[in-house]
């Protein structure tokens, strides 16, 4: 199961607002929550996707979240969107119900049930026009 280096991930994502030195706190979240090999791989190859299609992915963000940018967002609830964007358009090997379900569940815990909400009508609108 990928929750484990999706929330890692998440935390790596929100932590990089407001941080210069990414690098290492990168090491110090990915050291506390003790992944396994599988999982670091994960988190890095889910990290480096959003990284490497970041414009595009807060394009979509903007399209379908139309009464709040991608930049007036809470900083949870865009590094949740990040993550399951990037998953539902760039890998293949994981179902979108998997990446909206995984979002909310993050969205419930880190931000809040209206979060969580948002969340999944989001992604469930890009899903619906991508036909994922």
């Amino acid at each position: 199961m990928r929750t484990k280096a999706r929330e890692t991930a998440f935390k790596i994502l929100f932590a990089a607002q407001f941080s210069d030195n990414v690098d290492s706190m990168k090491r110090a979240i990915i050291k506390q929550e003790e992944l396994n090999e599988n999982d670091v791989a994960y988190c890095n190859g889910i990290l480096s996707t959003v990284n490497e299609n970041k414009d595009r992915l807060v394009q979509i963000i903007d399209e379908h979240s139309r009464l709040f940018p991608e930049s007036g967002l809470f900083p949870a609830d865009r590094s949740i969107l990040l993550i399951a964007i990037a998953e539902i358009l760039f890998l293949d090997d994981i179902p979108p119900a998997v990446s909206v379900n995984e979002a909310a569940n993050i969205a419930s815990k880190y931000s809040s049930e209206k979060s969580a909400t948002f969340v999944s009508g989001i992604l469930s609108e890009i899903i619906r026009e991508q036909n994922v």
